[in-house]
């Protein structure tokens, strides 16, 4: 078997996902990042609805690097999910690092009012 950096994504994923799920009192903000975007929902697993998602595929967060990107989705996540009256959530790095993208992600989700 070849082993590729997907087959290793896809493992560590299985091991996260593992222990982590999301509820309807804390669902999971979870995090895809393509080589051009980046994409953040947040679910509820019991019910297996995204209730909040956010990408950097709009127009209007496509300014800047891929690093400020991503801080702006996160901010766009928190500002929804305070609509939504979300204000705690488990972070699902999906395989990925938390580091770069994900990391900027994360924090300007935390400056957004999310709790991680």
């Amino acid at each position: 078997m070849a082993f590729s950096k997907v087959n290793r994504r896809a493992k560590i994923k299985r091991r996260i996902r593992k222990k982590i799920t999301g509820t309807s009192a804390m669902p999971r903000l979870s995090v895809f990042r393509s080589n051009k975007q980046i994409y953040a929902q947040i679910i509820d697993d019991s019910t297996g609805k995204t209730l909040v998602s956010a990408s950097s595929y709009n127009s209007k967060i496509a300014k800047g690097n891929k690093v400020e990107q991503a801080a702006a989705v996160g901010k766009q996540v928190a500002d929804l999910a305070k609509k939504a009256g979300i204000e705690t959530v488990v972070f699902d790095r999906n395989g990925y690092l938390y580091h770069g993208r994900v990391k900027s992600l994360a924090d300007s989700a935390r400056e957004g009012g999310l709790k991680l």
